[in-house]
């Protein structure tokens, strides 16, 4: 039985920390259990301005000091806690209040140490920064590799709880090697949508880098980028952000993507951001601020207890009415701009954008309000910058956002998908929406696309539910393929901006339900990881279907007659034809997504000579062109040669030497064999035949070393022997 309990309390005078220390003694005959407690003793916040300049966030003031400022409104106190104070709750620590912003200024700092760090909330929430520029999370971080993060900060494990931020003075600035980048006009705009982490086995920034010259041999003047700022977990497509500033590690280091940034500047590249400002998930440190137990308090400054779309509602909904969120917006945006130099942003669901309670369908005059308020503020920052909206919703909405010079999604994957199948009737393949003008549309700001990262993937649609016809079946490879070439005719030249899904230029069938583990297909799946597409480049029809899209995209960059506003089609029925006029130049593209023949008759600007696109050949044509075309024929017609290769049909890709693919060419340094496995060896030889270079097992080259001239590359990989000609600059 308890016969004594002793309480001990001492009083540790003449310090600063005010810590009482209590000691809890229990006695029962000669056994003695103690316990100690530390309890600080919180003075009167001290209320003082703000240093001039301070902002909410990190303020680095020089290599030995920095200012941390928490917008913090109705909070009773602050404390900083560190490395800097061994995470120990401390009165030298305890913030000061200025209105509704915490601040506090350190000293006796170390340039060029990393400090990690949280705010103390009254006595109760530890919170990471949310304007930091770098997390450590304790669940994540140790499944990032080395060779994508070198050096990585270990997590100050047992010390505190939760993620913390990280702070560092004397860093060495980026050197930019690109200052003078100006991206594409929207309506010349070629991008392509990719994902860092299926894009390449490492899932970097760096490895991106070094794809890059695959993409500008393909021509797109764009990469979009999914979300890359950091997201709750690692293995993410990014739709769940957590802080709004900062670079995923899980990708790399944060000049790992400036790098990224400067090596597409370099190329004629530019980079748009997917960025997330409709919803956040539990991680943000702006839900943990203020938070009911259940939902975002009614007092958050940010965020909507609930969203006002009972329908379409992901995470925790941004009130973009609120000031405060207007703010965050505009700072977000203005620092990916400025910091990381990108040249604009592509918004996903915008049609969230609003306090109209509803399912977001119907005309928004407070939404569009919102809207151009935003894109005001970006091109205030940054004239010219690019901005794309995935808004969805009614045509005069669009309308009226396109108008303001916003670039709008259009999602035309289902007509694109079942005209590849092969089902055409009432009007299942229509792509007359894929055209801007089709919309109502006053300019062309409509990125009709017949992939994104959202939908299922059109070759392994027509390889699973292809239609078939007499001796012909859309399910076959080489058949599929060809029909994949054939809608590029009809979704890359056409006016407009355009996209193109990551592997799409070499007909990826790997489903979007597809699961890595056992290579079923299930909607669990969706957001799992997919193979990179490297090794498609060997397949000879695969790589037919790049050099197509690289054709077009090509004639649509260099060719004005592919932008212009004088055009018809007829794109309802299975037999479709596009017809483009110019001063300068006409063209026309007729094909049969049907699976048995077709015919189709274009009345033309003009009879006389007309260039067959894609054999080379010159065709006399009256004022009309009429033909019955094969399952799946197409063809491409201009009045003027254009100045493309000549590539008709498969067999001319591999008699070219194109059973692999080497980029870059002409070479400095790298040259790339375009396959993310090793091939089986590379030799590469001078015009004489003299061998220069051999190698087994590997991916690339190194050809800084040889002497400028002309080379041949040979490429064994098993019984397969490929050789192709390059040149080292």
């Amino acid at each position: 039985m308890l016969r004594r309990l002793l309480f001990s309390v001492f009083l540790l005078t003449g310090l600063t920390i005010n810590v009482q220390v209590i000691v809890a003694q229990a006695q029962s005959g000669t056994d003695v259990a103690r316990d100690t407690v530390h309890v600080v003793v919180r003075p009167a916040t001290k209320t003082a301005a703000r240093p001039d300049g301070v902002r909410a966030g990190i303020n680095i003031v020089d290599g030995q000091t920095v200012t941390l400022c928490l917008y913090a409104p109705r909070k009773e106190f602050v404390y900083l806690v560190g490395d800097f104070n061994d995470w120990a709750i401390d009165n030298r620590y305890l913030m000061k209040r200025d209105g509704d912003y915490w601040w506090l200024t350190l000293t006796e700092i170390t340039p060029g140490a990393e400090y990690a760090f949280q705010y103390l909330v009254d006595g109760v929430l530890r919170i990471a920064d949310p304007y930091t520029d770098k997390v450590l999370d304790p669940w994540n971080d140790r499944h990032i590799p080395a060779s994508v993060y070198p050096d990585l900060k270990p997590y100050p494990a047992g010390k505190t709880e939760g993620i913390v931020s990280v702070f560092q003075t004397g860093q060495t600035p980026y050197r930019w090697r690109v200052t003078d980048f100006t991206p594409p006009a929207g309506d010349k705009l070629v991008i392509y949508e990719l994902l860092v982490r299926d894009f390449t086995e490492e899932h970097s920034f760096r490895a991106v880098i070094q794809k890059l010259d695959y993409l500008k041999t393909l021509g797109v003047n764009a990469v979009e980028l999914m979300p890359v700022n950091e997201f709750e977990g690692n293995d993410s497509w990014g739709y769940n952000p957590s802080f709004y500033f900062a670079t995923d590690k899980y990708y790399g280091t944060k000049n790992d993507f400036k790098a990224l940034v400067d090596s597409c500047h370099g190329r004629g590249i530019a980079v748009i951001m997917d960025m997330v400002l409709n919803h956040s998930f539990g991680q943000s440190p702006l839900v943990q601020l203020y938070w009911d137990g259940t939902a975002p308090a009614a007092d958050n400054p940010w965020y909507n207890v609930s969203s006002p779309n009972p329908v379409f509602a992901w995470g925790y909904d941004f009130n973009h009415e609120s000031p405060q969120t207007q703010a965050l917006v505009d700072s977000v945006c203005s620092y990916w701009m400025s910091e990381y130099r990108a040249d604009g942003f592509r918004f996903d669901f915008t049609k969230g954008f609003t306090e109209t309670p509803g399912d977001g369908w119907a005309y928004d005059a407070s939404r569009i309000a919102i809207l151009k308020r935003m894109t005001g503020e970006i091109r205030r920052r940054k004239p010219g910058a690019v901005v794309i909206f995935e808004h969805l919703t009614v045509d005069s909405e669009e309308i009226e956002l396109a108008d303001a010079g916003i670039l709008l999604w259009g999602n035309m994957n289902y007509n694109y998908c079942e005209g590849i199948m092969g089902y055409n009737e009432s009007g299942k393949s229509d792509l007359s929406r894929s055209i801007w003008s089709g919309r109502g549309f006053r300019q062309p700001a409509l990125i009709a696309y017949p992939e994104s990262h959202d939908e299922e993937r059109m070759m392994y649609k027509a390889r699973q539910y292809g239609n078939s016809g007499a001796e012909y079946n859309v399910k076959d490879l080489p058949t599929a393929l060809a029909r994949a070439r054939m809608s590029a005719c009809f979704h890359l030249i056409t006016p407009g901006p355009k996209m193109i899904w990551q592997f799409g230029e070499s007909g990826y069938d790997y489903s979007i339900n597809y699961c890595p583990s056992d290579g079923t297909v299930s909607v669990d799946c969706r957001l799992s990881p997919k193979p990179p597409a490297w090794d498609y480049l060997s397949d000879p029809d695969r790589k037919y279907l790049y050099d197509i899209y690289a054709n077009l995209i090509r004639l649509k960059r260099e060719y004005p007659v592919f932008s212009t506003a004088d055009y018809s089609y007829s794109l309802k029925d299975a037999a479709k034809y596009f017809v483009w006029r110019s001063n300068d130049m006409n063209a026309f593209t007729v094909g049969n997504f049907d699976v048995k023949p077709a015919a189709v008759t274009v009345a033309l600007p003009h009879g006389g000579a007309w260039y067959d696109v894609f054999s080379g050949q010159t065709v006399n044509f009256t004022a009309s062109f009429g033909a019955t075309l094969q399952p799946g024929e197409y063809r491409l017609f201009t009045d003027k040669p254009v100045d493309v290769p000549v590539l008709t049909n498969v067999a001319d890709v591999i008699a070219t030497g194109n059973r692999f693919f080497a980029y870059p060419n002409p070479v400095a340094n790298i040259l790339y064999l375009g396959s993310e496995k090793d091939v089986d060896t590379a030799e590469v030889f001078t015009e004489a035949g003299l061998r220069m270079m051999h190698a087994r097992r590997v991916k690339q080259l190194d050809v800084s070393r040889l002497p400028a001239g002309i080379y041949f590359l040979r490429i064994t990989e098993g019984r397969c022997r490929t050789t192709m000609k390059f040149v080292k600059e």
